[in-house]
């Protein structure tokens, strides 16, 4: 059925208070929206970024009155957030899958293919194929951090070796390493969309037996023999140590999420536990590899 959409524009810190508003009068979903053309690369540490200006869509059931729902938000919002609604009629869709309707199959190094859930990859014993549906997670391979991830994990040797994959989205990179030979796979990420993702992926890939995945707050499993972190460089140098302690000696470990020109700050801040870190770059981007020393 289709939904009534109701549009705001609100500064970034108008956004906690209008939000609570539209929950308390039973909107069904929001999305927030950059209103002019800020980018936002890098939170920190348990933040939740937003932009100066926001352009706000809350879903309401398509039958309610647009006249009562005026009457109640007017006092409970600033005026001039208010005086910038505007009403829509969304059809209905199937939005967390509408990125299937473009996404094709990727190949990644030399065996290693991602294909949508949706299509039947064909019968060929050279591919390795993780089939995938991301929900609202992040990572499906068109990013270039998660696509140089996933050639680095092709040329790899992962034979029986456990992985453990920090800020795991999708949970792309670690059954991925699972279908090309590892044996286990530890994913850890502190949004529960992506622990959902993970765990219904798994199952998909016929991985879920392999795969433990935790939250941010679980204990933390034995040091790995691969570590994969597909994340931003302020949190990387947030948790060097716990994510240096993270991969045993001698084991071998891939950082993404990071824009070229951060390498220096991060192999300066890495250099002493991890040896031979190699950078690559595919447009503005870089994941770095390396080697864990004993400390």
């Amino acid at each position: 059925m289709p939904f009534l959409e109701l549009h705001l524009r609100l500064r970034g810190d108008q956004q906690p208070a209008v939000e609570a508003a539209l929950e308390a009068l039973g909107s069904d979903a929001i999305t927030l929206m950059d209103a002019e053309d800020t980018p936002i690369l890098e939170p920190g540490i348990g933040e939740t970024p937003i932009w100066p200006q926001v352009h706000l869509a809350a879903l309401f059931q398509a039958d309610l009155d647009r006249g009562d729902l005026l009457a109640e938000l007017e006092p409970a919002v600033p005026p001039e957030v208010f005086h910038s609604a505007r009403f829509a009629i969304l059809d209905d869709r199937d939005w967390t899958r509408a990125w299937m309707d473009h996404y094709r199959p990727m190949q990644f190094g030399r065996r290693l293919w991602i294909y949508p859930w949706t299509e039947q990859p064909p019968n060929d014993p050279e591919r390795v194929v993780v089939r995938l549906e991301p929900g609202m997670a992040f990572g499906t391979g068109t990013h270039p951090t998660t696509a140089l991830c996933l050639e680095w994990l092709d040329g790899v040797d992962l034979q029986a070796k456990t992985v453990l994959d920090f800020g795991c989205g999708t949970g792309i990179l670690a059954i991925a390493a699972l279908k090309l030979g590892a044996r286990a796979g530890w994913c850890i990420d502190n949004d529960p969309q992506a622990l959902l993702a993970t765990r219904e992926n798994a199952q998909r890939n016929g991985v879920a037996g392999q795969v433990h995945v935790l939250s941010d707050r679980d204990p933390r499993p034995a040091a790995a023999d691969v570590l994969l972190s597909n994340i931003l460089l302020n949190p990387l140098l947030a948790l060097r140590a716990q994510l240096s302690a993270a991969v045993r000696p001698g084991g071998l470990a891939v950082f993404s999420g990071m824009l070229a020109e951060q390498a220096d700050e991060f192999i300066a801040a890495y250099k002493a536990q991890f040896s031979g870190l190699t950078v690559t770059r595919r447009d503005d981007w870089i994941r770095v590899s390396g080697q864990r020393v004993a400390d």
